[in-house]
């Protein structure tokens, strides 16, 4: 049997997900318009900037760790930009899909 104390230890904290998840969307972002980047490359580069801060400022101590959490901030990052951008469209969509108030036939003519 396998010694389990071989596997590091991730502890996730408040940094985690307040700082290094928005940090990696925010980087993403000014990467895009800095660089002609197409779209299907977007969440790669999200996971290389995740693992960047994860391995060098994160978890300098643990690489495993740092790799296992920079994977984490880049598919986080790449889901919270997706579900926002998914929800933002779903709100724009429902204002013109909205039960349009029936003309009053009552009103005098003009």
């Amino acid at each position: 049997m396998e010694n389990i104390e071989s596997f590091p230890v991730v502890y996730t904290n408040f940094w985690d997900s307040i700082v290094a998840v928005p940090l990696v969307v925010i980087l993403t972002e000014i990467l895009k318009k800095i660089l002609p980047i197409s779209k299907p490359y977007v969440p790669m580069l999200a996971n290389i900037i995740g693992l960047l801060i994860a391995v060098f400022f994160a978890h300098p101590k643990s690489l495993w760790a740092g790799i296992f959490m920079g994977f984490f901030y880049g598919n986080a990052a790449s889901g919270m930009y997706s579900s926002l951008k998914t929800q933002i469209r779903a709100f724009r969509r429902a204002g013109k899909y909205q039960k349009k108030q029936p003309p009053n036939n009552n009103a005098p003519p003009q």
